[in-house]
């Protein structure tokens, strides 16, 4: 199987397995949902911090109100009572004002704490020492241990508003935010190796040749972006290494001389 080293411009994002004789179609399509899923944890791992904090989401005419203002146009949370976390709750204040302040007890703050350690080291190219491909299986383990957490600690479910809610059933609206920004479209998604692009309706050995035992850089951006910059020959690294052995070499010839 060869195995795909995925970058985003400069930044190493994950390793990838496959093989040359895969058509490229697939390649792209498994790549964007293996990309796309792993902005889809951690952003469920963010909201799921707050949940643990601050309760479940308030309906999205009280968000951003204060008490004074949601008591004055007579708002109501309807689904407080039917969403309280399992083993009861202490109220906590939200600053942001998004989330209903009622906090789960230490023992289910745990439960999904838990949850999010496991889900992010399944993702996390740290984590894994970046030596293990991900794969789409991957990704949906680490959602349904999410899911099975919250779950637990909300066995009647979060409220239908709620954005983690949402994310589990792909409903989620990401219109305006940074992440819009970071999800690459399925339908605008390119993929380059050697600077040259992966054009869709090609099997893969095409570009990367027979070898199904390798390991090749390849590049994610979106229609409009242009061409991602080639890869360095060397690394920063190795560059530094031969520079400071030339300049060991020229001090030795220098002493030699004298």
């Amino acid at each position: 199987m060869v195995v795909l080293h995925v970058k985003l411009g400069d930044q190493n994002v994950f390793l990838y397995e496959t093989s040359v004789t895969e058509t490229t179609d697939t390649v792209i399509r498994e790549l964007i949902s293996v990309f796309n899923g792993r902005l889809k944890i951690q952003r469920i791992c963010m909201e799921i911090e707050e949940l643990a904090e601050h309760g479940t989401m308030l309906p999205h005419e009280m968000q951003g109100l204060n008490d004074d203002q949601i008591e004055e146009l007579k708002l109501k949370d309807a689904w407080a009572e039917k969403c309280r976390p399992m083993g009861g709750f202490t109220y906590n204040k939200d600053p942001l004002c998004r989330r209903n302040g009622q906090q789960a007890n230490e023992a289910m703050r745990k439960v999904l704490a838990g949850a999010m350690t496991d889900a992010k080291a399944m993702i996390d190219k740290k984590l894994c020492n970046f030596s293990k491909p991900l794969t789409l299986k991957i990704i949906q383990e680490a959602l349904n241990i999410l899911r099975g957490a919250v779950t637990i600690v909300y066995p009647m479910k979060l409220p239908p508003h709620d954005t983690i809610q949402m994310e589990f059933t792909n409903m989620e609206d990401l219109t305006g935010t940074q992440a819009s920004k970071d999800v690459i479209e399925p339908s605008k998604a390119q993929l380059w190796f050697a600077g040259r692009q992966i054009l869709s309706g090609k099997i893969l050995k095409e570009y990367l040749g027979n070898n199904d035992k390798t390991k090749v850089v390849v590049k994610l951006n979106q229609l409009g972006e242009g061409p991602p910059a080639r890869e360095q020959v060397i690394t920063e690294h190795v560059r530094r290494q031969l520079m400071a052995a030339e300049f060991k070499r020229q001090e030795e010839l220098k002493i030699r001389l004298n």
